[in-house]
Order: structure tokens, then C-alpha cells, then sequence
């Protein structure tokens, strides 16, 4: 029997906006930490995180808001079902976000708290993509019972298991490692050669520690997860290609330019960002059919077809206004010199 198209390719542009949603909320986080960090300091590394900040986390949480009308309007049931599941845990990201996204706006505008402020928001940023990749070990298997027809999460058996934890410290070290090279790339950009020394030190450091946490996360998945290791390893090709990405990454921070400064951010960032999105694809494209193993597959959680091509007019739509807006964003705050070199603010 032929399978209908529609539903992968509803979940392809879901896992797209997760991929950018993981990539842009890991760097805008971790940026929020280093922030924190460098914030009391004599170095210009704590006013780069903070210019960075100042426009892109309000540009963050569009896309969040994006994924999770994406998610609802394309997969109702598994919307419904992981709603009800991991309630608890929703519930404390989003306090975390709104508490951060409050203080932040705070910060900029009280003199006198400034410092426990960004302490606040750099604190609860550090915690929130750990909690949201910790959702992933949930529906693989394992922690998830069917019982009178709901399906319950087993609390018990979620915080005390080990792959769990590995899965927030994995979520802990991207978000540290890719905000330090982004940030690496923003202070070369901006011509603060200190603070690229400073966030090239860290991305230097936080990089093979991702790398090896990454593995170690793989291979203590739960016994009823096993499916997806062995799923994993029919993708093992993508994975070498995906080392090979985060190699020339790597090494490009000490590639020399024509100029002779040590280390090539931009480079890193685009192999770095390769590389994530050739891992992300790959455990995606094993991690299917099923959204919530053994209960839940794309197909049975697919919204009614009509529903799913009224929905892609209206994205389609919503994308073609958002998208000049995110380019003259990036023009002003990302490739502007003179807000780069913080001669104006937003």
C-alpha cells in the first residue's frame, strides 16, 4: 500500500523549524549565560553578548511560536498526547522563558539591578534547552505507559534514569559551545579582538566535550530504546560525515587569515552548523515512523489532509511576509558596523 506523502512532508517542515528553532535558541541561551559571565568583568566580551541579545531573543521566540503552531496544526493527536504527558515539564519551560524573557527587558532599563538581573535570566537561560532536549528520551520508549487508553509518563523512572541526564548535559554543553563560536564569529565581526580571544577559548574547550557527550548519550539509552540505536546505525554514514563537518569546524579556529589573526570563525559556524544539521537529520529520519514509540507514529498523528494544505497556504503566507523581515533584521544588527562596533543601539 502506497502511504500518502502529505505526512512526511508536514513532519519534514517541522523538523526544519526544530532544527532552526535548536540551533537559534541554543546560541541566543548560551549567549545570555556568557553575558552573565563577562557581565561584572573589565572586557568588552559582556557588551558583545549583550548587543547580540539586545534584538534576537524577541526573534527567538517568533520561532518557537512558529514550531509549536506547526506542531499543533500538523500533528493534533501527537500535540495532545505529548501535551498531556509531559505536562510538568512544559509547564517549567515556559516559566523559565517568561521569567528570562521578563528580566531581561528589566535589565535593560534598571539601572540598580542590572547585574542581578542578567545573573537571573543568564541562570534560567542556561537551563532551558537542557529541560527542552530532555523531552527526546521520552519518546523514544521507556518512560511512557498506556494505561486505560492514556498514555501516563513515569515520573519516577524519568528522573532517576541516566540517559536522561546525559541528554541535559549534552543540551548544557551545544548550547555553551555553539553560543562561544557564534559569539567568536560576532566579536571578529565587530573588530573586538579580546572578546574573539575570550568566546575562541571557550568554543575551544566546550567543542570535543559536545562531541564526546554526544556519543556517551547514544550508546545509555534506555533497554526499551534500543530500537533507535539500531535504527541509528543504518544513518552511521551521516554521522562520519557529520564528524568530518565538525572537524573542518573545529580546525578552523586555527586556520590563519590573509591577515594573519589566528582562527577563521565564520568558517567554523557554517561547518558547525552543517554538522548539527546532518546529525539532527539523521536521528530524525531513524527516529521515524513513530513520534511517541510504540504508540504514536506520523501517520496516525496527521491532521485531516484538507486541514494540513490550509495550513501550508497560511505558512506559506506568514513565511513570505517574515522572511524580508529577517533579512533587513540580519542587515541591521548582524551586518551593520556601526551597531557591530556599538556606535548605536536598536
Amino acid at each position: 500500500m502506497v502511504q500518502p506523502i502529505e505526512p512526511s512532508v508536514a513532519i519534514l517542515a517541522v523538523w526544519v523549524v526544530l532544527y532552526i528553532y535548536s540551533m537559534a535558541g541554543s546560541i541566543d541561551f548560551g549567549a545570555s549565560f556568557w553575558a552573565m559571565v563577562y557581565g561584572n568583568q573589565q572586557t568588552q566580551a559582556g557588551k558583545i553578548a549583550n548587543r547580540f541579545l539586545s534584538p534576537t531573543w524577541e526573534v527567538t521566540n517568533t520561532i518557537l511560536v512558529l514550531l509549536v503552531v506547526m506542531g499543533v496544526g500538523f500533528f493534533p493527536r501527537a500535540a495532545y498526547m505529548l501535551g498531556n504527558v509531559l505536562i510538568v515539564p512544559v509547564s517549567v519551560i515556559l516559566l523559565l522563558i517568561t521569567i528570562r524573557s521578563s528580566f531581561m527587558v528589566f535589565a535593560y532599563y534598571v539601572e540598580g539591578y542590572q547585574r542581578l538581573l542578567q545573573a537571573v535570566s543568564g541562570i534560567t537561560a542556561l537551563f532551558i534547552p537542557a529541560l527542552l532536549i530532555s523531552a527526546l528520551p521520552v519518546t523514544q520508549g521507556g518512560f511512557v505507559q498506556r494505561a486505560d487508553g492514556r498514555e501516563l509518563l513515569l515520573f519516577d523512572k524519568l528522573v532517576t534514569s541516566p540517559s536522561v541526564y546525559l541528554y541535559i548535559l549534552f543540551g548544557l554543553t551545544s548550547e555553551l559551545f555553539l553560543a562561544a563560536l557564534f559569539l567568536a564569529d560576532y566579536s571578529r565581526e565587530s573588530g573586538d579582538e579580546e572578546a574573539y580571544a575570550a568566546y575562541r577559548k571557550h568554543a575551544i574547550v566546550f567543542g570535543p566535550i559536545t562531541l564526546l557527550v554526544a556519543v556517551f548519550t547514544l550508546y545509555t539509552l534506555e533497554p526499551e530504546a534500543f530500537w533507535l540505536l539500531k535504527r541509528l546505525q543504518e544513518f552511521k554514514v551521516w554521522y562520519v560525515w557529520s564528524i568530518l563537518a565538525f572537524l573542518i569546524g573545529y580546525l578552523a579556529l586555527w586556520w590563519k587569515t590573509p591577515g594573519g589573526k589566528v582562527g577563521r570563525p565564520r568558517v567554523a559556524v557554517i561547518a558547525v552548523a552543517i554538522q548539527y544539521a546532518i546529525a539532527t537529520f539523521a536521528y530524525g529520519a531513524a527516529h521515524l515512523p513513530y513520534i511517541i514509540y510504540p504508540y504514536l507514529t506520523v501517520n496516525e498523528a496527521f491532521t485531516q489532509i484538507n486541514t494540513f494544505y490550509s495550513l501550508l497556504k497560511v505558512f506559506a503566507m506568514g513565511l513570505a511576509i517574515l522572511l524580508p523581515g529577517f533579512i533587513i533584521f540580519w542587515r541591521l544588527f548582524m551586518k551593520d558596523k556601526r551597531y557591530l562596533q556599538g556606535e548605536r543601539r536598536p
